[in-house]
Parts: C-alpha cells; sequence; structure tokens
C-alpha cells in the first residue's frame, strides 16, 4: 500500500492548522503592538494555505461545486449533530466553562452554514446561481448571515459592530 495518500492527507492537515495558528499568532502580534511580527506571520500563513490548497488538489478533495456543496453540507451537518453536542457533553462534565463557549457557538454557526450550504446546492440543482448578497461574519462567534448584520448577534450577543463584510 502507497504511503503518499496518507502523507498528503497528514500534510494538509498540518498546513491548514499552520494557517489558523498563524493568523492566531498574528492577532496576538498586532494586540501587543508589533505591526510587523503581525504581517510575518500573515504572510506564512498564505503561503501554508497555498500549500494546503495545493495537496486538496492532489488528493482530489475539490470537486465540481455540487459535489463541494454535498461535502461541506455532509461536514457541517455532521458537525453540529454528532461532534459538537460530544465535546459540549464532555466540556461540560469538565467544567471547562471556555471551551463550553466555544463549542456551543460553533455548533450553532455549523447548523447555520449547513441551511446557508444546502440553499446554494438547491440553486444549482435548479439550474441557477445563488442570488447575489452580501456575507457577514461575527469576528467573535463566526456567525453568518445574508445581506445585513443584524444589531445583535443572536448566537453571542454581541453588536453589529462585531460583524465584517466577506469580500
Amino acid at each position: 500500500m502507497e504511503k503518499t495518500p496518507e502523507n498528503l492527507k497528514s500534510a494538509f492537515a498540518g498546513e491548514s492548522q499552520a494557517n489558523r495558528r498563524y493568523l492566531a499568532f498574528a492577532q496576538k502580534a498586532e494586540e501587543e503592538g508589533y505591526p510587523q511580527v503581525a504581517k510575518l506571520f500573515r504572510a506564512a500563513s498564505e503561503a501554508e494555505t497555498v500549500h494546503a490548497l495545493n495537496h486538496a488538489k492532489i488528493m482530489g478533495e475539490v470537486k465540481a461545486t455540487a459535489e463541494n456543496l454535498e461535502t461541506a453540507i455532509t461536514g457541517e451537518t455532521f458537525e453540529f449533530k454528532k461532534m459538537y453536542p460530544e465535546y459540549l457533553k464532555t466540556a461540560k462534565k469538565e467544567e471547562n466553562t471556555q471551551a463550553t463557549w466555544s463549542f456551543n457557538v460553533a455548533n450553532q454557526v455549523e447548523q447555520v452554514h449547513a441551511n446557508l450550504f444546502t440553499k446554494a446546492a438547491k440553486a444549482l440543482k435548479a439550474g441557477k446561481e445563488l442570488p447575489k448578497v452580501d456575507y457577514y461574519v461575527c469576528s467573535v462567534c463566526g456567525n453568518t448571515v445574508e445581506n445585513e448584520p443584524p444589531e445583535k448577534c443572536p448566537i453571542c450577543g454581541n453588536p453589529k459592530s462585531k460583524f465584517f463584510k466577506v469580500t
């Protein structure tokens, strides 16, 4: 059995995690007043994204949009129906309130994502593109909304000002 497919999966996971970790490091560097270090972390993060995308393409993970939507729906649905409920149960049992909060908001947002992806899949099946809308993401919990952010995030309760527009 070839080891390269497993190595590609492992490299994809590592590069994806490095991307997110470096973005978190960049935010911290900004907070601490090191804008050039933050820029370096963001540059490295972008490079890790290039690596991860290359690995994903070689593994055959990137397919036609309709298939990609079905994969996204399956993944998001698994997260909000199975993964996060189990993680929440454990975090509550261990009285880890920060993890409980993080898992809870992620769980709620994954359901939002599944619904948005389902809407897109239905449009494609009907031979249509989605109507043109703007998407906004809450920078605190990740809630994703169409058109305009609400005055108060229904998931984490933060104000409209915490949402950013996706370009």
